[in-house]
């Protein structure tokens, strides 16, 4: 098999229905799909007998979270290429070809996402992944379309083959051997920034990330956590410091994390006088959790540290995308490229 297309659901039987026929409709030869299931209770395994028996199935014992989730179904899986599918993306046929088409000839590339799009508003970039994602050096990710909450329309701006620091974990493309060389997600983050440090990973090593945008996705977006929501905020603030923790070289390291413990609490004071008391407290317990487990993720930083052969990732901006946003105004990547 060269290529499976594997969907963690959780609950989603509803996102199945929708989604799924424009999957497998979309099948390239030597393709499948696969349906790995996250303990969900909704009747989505009885729904995927009934409706799509075509569709190979993986039933997981409990929800195990999106990054230990995929960790579990890969693991049954044997292709050259997995590709990880959200529920709530819709494809258009002829979508996995320019990815699988561009690995093939570019052995250096470990993974890649199409352009991916708002479901909702399709003239738009979606939220979550947009045409690629890049990281400043404080660890705030931002894409290609995408900066903190301003999503631009798509022009065709963004349509050239691109490097990126991390692709989306909403349709990424990865090689087997890559997944398997740097141990696929890390499960302890459960969701949310898992993505952007198995990128991390891989570009330390002198692996390359890509946007081929010749392929195009549709995501709905927030179908699990919504925006706003405190768990979310919770993993999101705590998963960051996680993955800063695991991957900064040695002599960033202390620097960064001082900046962080500042504009952390100011992102908490915001929250708290924004009238969201429960995202406020919720980055309090994210720093309370890093502190707590951080010695934990010291043999992974370790052995991060020793693979890495790529220490100033060029897809990394060394400035602060903070200051760029709210002090220069620069709104949209393409002014923050310029700059």
């Amino acid at each position: 098999m060269k290529t499976s297309i594997v969907i963690l659901n959780w609950n989603g039987a509803e996102m199945l229905r929708r989604f799924l026929p424009t999957v497998v409709a979309a099948l390239e030869p030597d393709s499948e799909v696969v349906v790995a299931d996250n303990g969900s209770i909704d009747g989505s395994l009885a729904l995927l007998e009934r409706e799509f028996p075509s569709v190979r199935r993986i039933a997981l014992l409990q929800n195990y979270g999106f990054a230990e989730g995929y960790n579990r179904a890969l693991a049954q899986v044997e292709a050259e290429y997995f590709v990880l599918l959200n529920s709530d993306v819709r494809v258009e046929p002829g979508w996995l070809a320019p990815l699988t088409d561009y690995m093939d000839v570019h052995p250096e590339a470990a993974a890649c996402q199409p352009k991916l799009l708002s479901e909702r508003e399709p003239d738009k970039f979606e939220y979550a992944g947009a045409c690629g994602g890049f990281i400043d050096r404080y660890g705030y990710p931002f894409c290609r379309g995408r900066v903190f909450g301003e999503v631009e329309t798509d022009h065709g701006q963004y349509d050239d083959t691109a490097s990126l620091f991390w692709a989306t974990g909403a349709a990424l493309l990865i090689r087997r051997k890559d997944w398997q060389d740097v141990g696929g997600l890390d499960g302890r983050f459960f969701a949310h920034m898992e993505e952007i440090d198995l990128c991390w990973r891989l570009r330390a090593r002198g692996r390359q990330v890509v946007c081929v945008p010749q392929s195009r996705a549709y995501h709905v977006g927030g179908g699990t956590l919504a925006q706003g929501n405190p768990r979310k905020t919770f993993l999101n603030f705590r998963n960051n410091l996680l993955l800063l923790y695991k991957n900064l070289p040695e002599q960033e390291l202390r620097r960064v994390m001082c900046v962080r413990f500042f504009l952390d609490y100011v992102a908490a004071l915001k929250f708290l006088l924004g009238g969201s008391p429960g995202e406020a407290k919720a980055v309090w317990r994210a720093r309370r959790e890093f502190r707590r487990i951080k010695a934990g993720f010291l043999p992974q930083r370790e052995a991060n540290l020793r693979a890495a052969t790529l220490h100033n990732i060029p897809e990394r901006y060394a400035t602060s995308l903070l200051a760029e946003f709210y002090l220069r105004r620069h709104k949209t990547f393409a002014t923050l490229r310029r700059a």
